[in-house]
This record gives structure tokens, sequence and C-alpha cells, in this order.
């Protein structure tokens, strides 16, 4: 469900390179060819048959339009804890409510540069979340989606990693959930 408060420019938490917090900047102001270090989270959703779900980012988006990645990923507001990040951007970008929630890469940290110039510069932790239903992707932040096997998903990125968002390609080799 979209609110007035997803419309307007949320903050992200900017970080020094130990991962402490030391201000805040507008989200549309941190990506850029110089961003900044930030806060940020991703999250891989599993359903009750074992498929991890993948989206395809809306074309619109400012980063990496329309490549393929994990199920969603956003930046926690100012003083928000991480979790209720991930249950509000579930519900925003996919209109999923997590029924179980893990926290798996705890200090999942990269750099990425997309064709454009513009940088990711995240501290990232991953979680895993589990639904029970279909998803209701909101067309500015999705632009489709498939549940597939978690194996399928890391041949597939073996095969044509530059179709998968940077992020997504190094957490499939850090996660136990794509391991055979």
């Amino acid at each position: 469900m979209t609110t007035a408060i997803d419309l307007i420019d949320d903050h992200v938490v900017l970080l020094d390179d130990h991962g402490t917090p030391i201000g805040t900047a507008p989200k549309t102001a941190a990506h850029g060819p110089d961003t900044a270090l930030h806060l940020a989270f991703s999250c891989h959703v599993l359903n009750t048959d074992g498929e991890v779900l993948v989206t395809r980012r809306a074309l619109t988006k400012q980063a990496w339009p329309g490549v393929w990645t994990n199920s969603f990923c956003g930046h926690p507001r100012p003083s928000e804890p991480l979790t209720a990040a991930v249950r509000r951007r579930a519900d925003f970008e996919l209109g999923l409510e997590p029924v179980a929630l893990e926290l798996a890469l705890p200090t999942f940290r990269y750099r990425a540069v997309d064709a454009d110039g513009t940088v990711e510069n995240e501290i990232c932790p991953v979680y895993l979340a589990t639904v029970d239903g279909e998803p209701d992707p909101n067309p500015r932040e999705v632009a489709e989606y498939r549940w597939v096997r978690p194996g399928d998903l890391r041949l597939a990125i073996a095969a044509a990693p530059w179709a998968f968002s940077p992020w997504l390609t190094l957490q499939v080799g850090l996660l136990e959930l794509y391991r055979d």
C-alpha cells in the first residue's frame, strides 16, 4: 500500500567506513556518481514450496532499470529499525507481509557502478523472508516477477551475470540458500 510518506523524498543513513551512522541525506541525492556509503538492505523472499521470488526492476528505476534482482531492496529511514524497514518495503514494493524474517548476511557490503555512472555504495544486511501469498507488485518498483528454484537462479546467474543486479550476483555466492 502506497502512503504519502512513500511519495516524498526519504532520507538514507550515511555511514563511515566502520558502519557507524554519521548523518543523513535525501535518497535521491545519495545516489549518483559520487555516492556516499550508506545503509540499505536486501531481501530474498521464499514461498512455502521453497521457491525464491526474483523481480525485474521497473524501467523507470534510477539504477539498474530492467535488470533481474532479488525480491526487493530498500533503505531504512533514520531511526527506523531494519526489520521494520524490510516489512515496510515488502508491503510497498510487493504487497506482501512476511510471516518469518531472518537476518542471513548481517555485514554484506558492496560498491557497484551502473552503465550510466550511478554508484551504489552500501552496507546492506541481507534478509530471508517467508510468505504464504502471491505478490501484488507496485509497477513503479517492479516490472515483472517469477518464482524460481534457488539452484535454477544460481545457474542463470552463472550463465548470464550481466542480466542480474551486481548485488544479487554477489549475494547468491554467499547465501546458504543457493548452495547444493
